[in-house]
């Protein structure tokens, strides 16, 4: 029975422009994001998401240079991932031109939280790849997954926490901001478990 090849080098190389395709449209993200941020704390948050995300692109860059890979270079997933960046975008500046600040600053969470998931599984399955594989490809992409990894955790669960506690509070009910993803300087999916669950006592 045939099986599929291990550690396919051209959808490697595939994951690697998405990921650097999703690092830059997370630029424009946050930059977005930030001009509807109106609680100070999340504004200071995302600051600091915007430049670690701008590590994050050259950190990539680095890897196609060390890699020999063109980061110009325009595959059929790249369009794909600009589309969804640009989108997200795009509804961050209709939530804003509509008017509600508080609403507009829920659907910039929103929008991170979607940008931020894809930018998490890509880092995570570069990783996988570090893991799996040998040789200076393997070396290469372990140095830049260690530099990224903690900052790609930060980024989803404590944004994934901001977005429920300010819906919670536009519900009308106590919430807990900053959330206790944020408190608890949560890093793992476990951990922001855990920081969700013990948001009453917080209150």
């Amino acid at each position: 029975m045939a099986t599929k090849k291990q550690g396919n080098t051209d959808i490697i190389h595939d994951l690697l422009y998405q990921a650097l395709e999703t690092e830059m449209g997370g630029i424009n993200v946050y930059t977005a994001a930030l001009s509807c941020a109106t609680n100070k704390d999340l504004a200071k948050e995302w600051k600091g998401y915007l430049d670690e995300t701008t590590t994050h692109r050259q950190v990539l860059l680095t890897v196609f240079e060390e890699l020999g890979l063109d980061p110009e270079l325009e595959v059929p997933s790249r369009a794909v991932v600009r589309h969804h960046g640009e989108s997200l975008v795009a509804a961050i500046s209709m939530a804003k031109a509509a008017g509600d600040p508080a609403a507009a600053q829920i659907v910039a969470a929103e929008c991170v939280v979607l940008a931020e998931t894809k930018d998490h599984q890509n880092w995570e399955l570069i990783g996988l790849v570090a893991e799996k594989k040998t040789g200076k490809e393997a070396q290469i992409l372990k140095k830049a997954h260690d530099a990224v990894e903690k900052d790609e955790d930060h980024h989803l669960y404590h944004t994934m926490g901001w977005t429920r506690e300010l819906w919670i509070e536009a519900l009308g009910f106590p919430a807990v901001l900053p959330p206790p993803e944020e408190v608890k300087k949560v890093e793992t999916a476990i951990g922001a478990s855990r920081a969700e669950q013990s948001r009453e006592d917080m209150l």
